[in-house]
């Protein structure tokens, strides 16, 4: 990510923080405001806000368990098998199953509003591992400046919305 990050805590009228860095050379402004029952997080380039998602962080019962004991087969081993503790599938690069994002506002296409709820389900998922506990709903407002899906703009944008959770 190109160019300094910084993160700032404010208490009123709501708890809320704020970061901006760039993203693929763009500005970018991310804000979250944590209500009681939501919270919402916005991210802006360019002062847009052209989407909105929701995502409820109610999780599933059977996705509180934080690993799983399965049997590895080794194979040319004199051990023959191995009992490992492996991380459930929700604690991966990929969003958890259980969150559903839906754009309530804007959308801008097929295309941008895929790419807006994957946006959501993943600091949806981030939320949900951070604080297991947390059963706000999330509420992403997104604006940006380019559609665009190449893997260095997610993963800087993802990092720079960690900041401010």
């Amino acid at each position: 990510m190109a160019g300094p990050m910084e993160a700032r805590g404010d208490a009123f009228p709501v708890p809320s923080r704020q970061a901006s860095g760039a993203v693929n050379g763009v500005k970018t402004d991310v804000t979250s405001l944590s209500f009681s029952d939501k919270l919402m997080v916005t991210i802006s380039q360019e002062g847009r806000l052209a989407q909105w998602v929701r995502v409820l962080l109610k999780a599933d019962q059977q996705f509180k368990s934080n690993a799983s004991q399965v049997q590895v087969p080794l194979v040319g081993s004199s051990a023959g098998a191995v009992e490992m503790t492996l991380p459930s599938a929700g604690h991966g690069l990929l969003p958890s199953t259980h969150l559903t994002p839906t754009t309530l506002l804007g959308g801008g296409g097929e295309d941008r509003e895929t790419l807006g709820q994957l946006y959501a389900a993943q600091i949806a998922s981030h939320l949900s591992l951070k604080y297991p506990d947390d059963r706000r709903t999330l509420v992403l407002g997104l604006g940006l400046a380019k559609y665009d899906v190449e893997r260095e703009a997610f993963f800087d944008l993802v990092e720079l919305a960690q900041k401010i959770l």
